[in-house]
């Protein structure tokens, strides 16, 4: 497979994923209305394993901008390859958030509440603190990208590479990120989850009730996790 098509297709199954139990755990009438966060942030951890089965062997199953810039920064990825890689992880997060809009059409109709509907494309903070919220989305990314640098070292796991079982600690590891430190933003922790989606949003028609698409706290999810990868790989290369 291309490269750049698993990246399309292992992010759009991320977002279809991932966003897809925002939707069935907040959208009105839907059966798994309620279900929580431990449910949201474990089927974000599974969503990402899927991915990254999907992309792992012909990609390396980045999945996320911030990742590939850190692996660039890090000389584990040519620089050429990252304006494509981008494109397609961009592009699978925006048709992944469709998708859910399809799938969940009639509940999206059901349901009033615009933030609620907002809240299954994009994060939105829980307090609005725009420092605080960029330090947390900083944080997050650097964890989880620091954290994955330290997969691939020899020794630490199995030097098989992201699109096998070295799946399964990166699907812990966004289970835990979003258990520990998701509850202030959400976690975007990555653009192609949360702009591309957020740019869904924006275009897609609602029967109901829709807000704006939340551009001025757009940046911040991007602006944190570009530059907690980028310090995360700093961090690497300066250990290693």
């Amino acid at each position: 497979m291309n490269p750049y098509l698993a990246e399309f297709l292992g992010t759009l199954v991320l977002i279809l994923m991932g966003d897809g139990v925002c939707a069935c755990a907040s959208l009105e009438k839907s059966k798994g209305k309620g279900a929580g966060w431990v449910v949201i942030t474990m089927a974000w951890g599974f969503a990402v394993m899927c991915g990254v089965f999907i992309a792992g062997p012909y990609s390396g199953a980045h999945l996320n901008p911030a990742l590939t810039l850190a692996l660039a920064v890090a000389g584990s990825f040519s620089w050429a390859s990252v304006p494509g890689y981008v494109l397609a992880q961009m592009a699978g997060g925006f048709c992944g958030a469709v998708l859910v809009w399809l799938f969940y059409k009639d509940h999206y109709d059901a349901t009033d509440d615009p933030d609620v509907k907002l809240g299954t494309f994009c994060t939105m903070p829980a307090i609005r603190n725009t420092w605080r919220n960029l330090l947390c989305e900083f944080i997050g990314t650097w964890v989880l990208v620091f954290c994955i640098l330290m997969f691939a070292t020899p020794g630490d796991t199995p030097d098989i590479g992201l699109g096998s079982l070295g799946a399964i600690p990166v699907t812990f590891l966004i289970m835990s990120i979003g258990m520990s430190l998701g509850g202030a933003t959400g976690y975007a922790i990555n653009p192609a989850r949360d702009l591309a989606p957020r740019i869904a949003h924006a275009l897609l028609p609602f029967k109901s009730t829709k807000r704006d698409s939340g551009w001025s706290y757009a940046w911040i999810p991007v602006v944190g996790s570009l530059c907690g990868a980028v310090a995360a790989a700093l961090c690497f290369v300066m250990i290693f």
